[in-house]
């Protein structure tokens, strides 16, 4: 519902004013409850004050992407960008020329904070949490360091303190803080990983009680290309050598904290390389940061001399097991992807086809009611009435208005009590009765409520 950017040099110096925007939310959209009452921005005020989703993204492409932009936020590679790929997705944009074409780039400060936190963290003030255990959350490194951060969770106050964070570790930690930046395109991540030594990996899905960094080694390329499968070398591969298949699926997959243990979990990750991995040479690794991260040089290096005496046998059983972990997750997904905003990742769009993309973007609400256009890929055909319904309304003929309608009411009531809107008033519901909600909070609430009957299709109100 909010877009924020502010543009700078490669100095950190802010270029011009910053863009903050609001979207319209459409009418087939429940907000998530709990993110409102952080936000404060209800889907009324995107209503009164946003724009829709095609005129913002004309702001984005003529005066946002432009030549050689780097996109940096804080954990936007993983989250913001998503947001975008899909947003671009549905409204007749390649979901990803915007990040690479024409010497564009993206970055992520929240994998720079780990890896300085982790190897170089003098002259930073690095917070706990109420546990005392290690965090990097933004609006606490702010806090901590004093660096200024209004409204935590507002996009443009997030993008002032990401910036903020950044000068501080360029000025701390210029030499990480440039090597990062000059090696985080995927050909030099490749570079680095596919060389098969040891090297450092900073990443959200190792324990922060190790400062979220390990040293790993590449186990096989993914088959899906530009990727690898990677093994954190704290781990002896000794246990799960002689596990087959099966075994080695099982031993990978995800245990929630109160599952009681079966045995030690695979310590293989997917690495992709064009999400700007933290990564850097073993030689980073100093004497210091060896005992802080409690990596032990002989350790880690028998792991890794292990496993690689296991040779492409081990590898093999590895891919194999991916694999078999795949086809249970397709089969999850497909039972989600109903419907054709979920299905951006099912391939790239044909130039022809983009061709007739930047017409539909270029006809408008006059020209849409008019114009004749047919795709090779079904998804576009698929969108272009919700495309029309969400940006030009005015622009539906009266079959393409039933049409909606009926998408709106699968999309919201389609499940009855597991509905889309069953559970947004449920949750509604328990947030309401939390003890101790401020008058501001309860104010979200009202409208959230009044704004959930409002769209709810004719048929469920």
């Amino acid at each position: 519902m909010q877009f924020a950017g502010q543009r700078t040099d490669l100095q950190l110096n802010p270029i011009g004013e910053p863009h903050n925007h609001l979207i319209r939310m459409s009418d087939d959209v429940l907000p998530e409850p709990d993110a409102v009452l952080i936000t404060g921005i209800t889907p009324q005020k995107t209503l009164s004050e946003g724009m829709h989703e095609a005129e913002f993204l004309k702001i984005f492409h003529e005066q946002i992407a432009t030549p050689d932009t780097i996109f940096v936020g804080f954990n936007t590679i993983r989250f913001d960008d998503e947001f975008m790929r899909f947003l671009n997705y549905r409204n007749f944009y390649d979901p990803y020329e915007w990040q690479w074409q024409n010497g564009r780039g993206k970055w992520d400060m929240l994998d720079v904070v780990r890896m300085t936190r982790a190897l170089r963290p003098d002259g930073i003030q690095w917070p706990v949490d109420s546990k005392g255990k290690p965090t990097n959350r933004l609006e606490l490194l702010t806090s901590l360091n004093k660096l200024s951060h209004a409204h935590a969770h507002d996009a443009l106050s997030d993008v002032t303190a990401t910036i903020a964070v950044a000068q501080l570790i360029r000025t701390k930690q210029p030499k990480l803080f440039d090597y990062l930046l000059t090696a985080r395109d995927k050909k030099s991540i490749a570079s680095l990983v596919m060389d098969k030594k040891p090297f450092v990996y900073a990443s959200g899905k190792y324990p922060g009680e190790f400062e979220k960094t390990t040293v790993a080694s590449v186990l096989a390329e993914h088959p899906q290309g530009g990727a690898a499968l990677v093994f954190d070398l704290r781990h002896d591969p000794e246990p799960f050598l002689g596990m087959d298949v099966a075994a080695l699926a099982d031993a990978w997959r995800w245990r929630p904290p109160t599952e009681e243990e079966t045995g030690p979990r695979l310590p293989i990750k997917t690495m992709k390389f064009n999400r700007c991995p933290a990564v850097a040479p073993l030689g980073v690794l100093d004497a210091a940061s060896q005992q802080r991260l409690k990596l032990d040089p002989k350790v880690f290096m028998t792991n890794y001399k292990n496993l690689q005496a296991a040779g492409p046998q081990f590898s093999q059983k590895v891919l194999e097991a991916l694999q078999l972990m795949d086809k249970k997750q397709q089969a999850r997904l497909l039972e989600d992807e109903s419907d054709v905003d979920s299905r951006l990742y099912e391939d790239f769009f044909a130039a022809e086809d983009k061709t007739k993309m930047s017409m539909v973007r270029g006809a408008g609400a006059e020209g849409l009611k008019s114009l004749e256009v047919r795709f090779k890929d079904g998804r576009l055909e698929a969108l272009l009435p919700l495309y029309k319904a969400r940006n030009y309304p005015k622009s539906l003929s009266d079959e393409e208005r039933a049409t909606w309608e009926q998408f709106r009411e699968r999309k919201l009531m389609g499940g009855g009590q597991t509905s889309r809107a069953a559970k947004y008033f449920a949750r509604l519901a328990e947030l309401a009765k939390q003890p101790g909600l401020s008058g501001e909070q309860q104010y979200l609430l009202e409208e959230l409520q009044l704004y959930g009957q409002s769209v709810l299709p004719e048929n469920g109100a």
